[in-house]
């Protein structure tokens, strides 16, 4: 996953002290004038140098793929420093933010270079000027690692949210499961793959995201239960849980529609299938298949497909209908 090996990014106050502390650990090893030019070199390499490295590792957003675009977007601005903004139509977007953090940090790795660049040049003359002149570029490279405080939380703050994104394969065929609470959506997901146990907790979700695999033809695909995004009606959920689904959009090949006609789910029937509804006016491009799960207690809906996880009825057939739906093929070499 792409956010997940980010490194944690370090405060201002631990950039000013290693490289402080380094730096004088190089001025005890020459003397005189040196010893002053070594400490101010290395200062400035070493607070340029980490501030490049903590932008180095965030992917360029322009080239990540949509789905972790989106929940990028929407789980920054989850976040607790996005707080005071919520409601705010014309607040930045979180990947916004966050571009906004890593060019603020870009521009202080620069301009750490141009004060050693500017300070190296006026250590002239005997060794208490240019111990001065250290001193007073010590005093400008924190100035500028400290304007950058707030990136540099704001950044280890989005970090930490990103790291809990699910291993999830946006180029693998894929299989939303959708439908209220309690029509069997984890059962099924749990029937068909290795993922019992096996989730991945958004902060925008109430029980988290299952995430599973199964393999067809060669093939491996991924099928995701999706409980507090799409298990409630679009204007039940709030702005984050909305863009959530939007970067499912970009996940999903198929989506299957689980209704319980039995209605043991406590949902009625009609109120499941305005669900539906919305779920195919929102995947628009792509085919929603509506399957009747407990059919062992009662099959009372048009219906794509009828199975009961229980029973173990047509739950293969199911899976196999959304992998046609699918028709994904491998890209096999050319052999010439």
């Amino acid at each position: 996953m792409i956010f997940e090996d980010l490194p944690t990014t370090p405060t201002s106050e631990e950039l000013i002290d290693k490289a402080f502390s380094r730096a004088s650990r190089s001025g005890r090893a020459k003397s005189g004038f040196q010893a002053q030019q070594s400490m101010l070199q290395t200062a400035a390499n070493i607070l340029s140098d980490n501030l490049e490295n903590v932008v180095t590792a965030w992917p360029d957003f322009e080239d990540i793929d949509p789905f972790y675009y989106e929940l990028a977007d929407a789980m920054v601005d989850a976040s607790e420093s996005h707080s005071d903004a919520a409601g705010d139509a014309d607040a930045p977007s979180g990947v916004d933010e966050l571009r906004k953090s890593l060019s603020e940090v870009t521009w202080a790795s620069r301009k750490t270079d141009e004060l050693r660049e500017e300070y190296q040049g006026r250590m002239r003359g005997d060794v208490d000027t240019a111990r001065k002149v250290r001193k007073q570029a010590f005093a400008r490279l924190a100035d500028v690692v400290e304007e950058v405080e707030d990136d540099l939380i704001r950044l280890n703050e989005a970090r930490e949210q990103l790291r809990k994104l699910p291993d999830i394969d946006p180029d693998a065929p894929t299989i939303v499961v959708a439908g209220y609470p309690n029509v069997g959506k984890s059962s099924f997901v749990n029937e068909v793959t290795n993922a019992r146990g096996e989730t991945a907790s958004y902060p925008f979700t109430t029980r988290g995201i299952g995430v599973g695999h199964f393999d067809r033809d060669h093939i491996r695909y991924q099928i995701v239960d999706t409980p507090g995004l799409l298990d409630r009606p679009p204007e039940d959920r709030n702005d984050i849980e909305s863009q959530a689904v939007s970067a499912l959009e970009h996940l999903a090949d198929c989506v299957l529609f689980l209704v319980d006609a039995s209605l043991d789910c406590g949902y009625p029937l009609d109120v499941q299938l305005e669900l539906r509804n919305a779920v195919e006016a929102q995947f628009e491009d792509v085919p929603v298949l509506t399957v009747c799960n407990k059919s062992d207690r009662s099959r009372d809906v048009d219906a794509d497909y009828y199975m009961s996880v229980a029973d173990g009825e047509n739950v293969d057939g199911v899976l196999d209908a959304a992998v046609e739906e699918i028709g994904y093929e491998l890209e096999l070499p050319f052999d010439e």
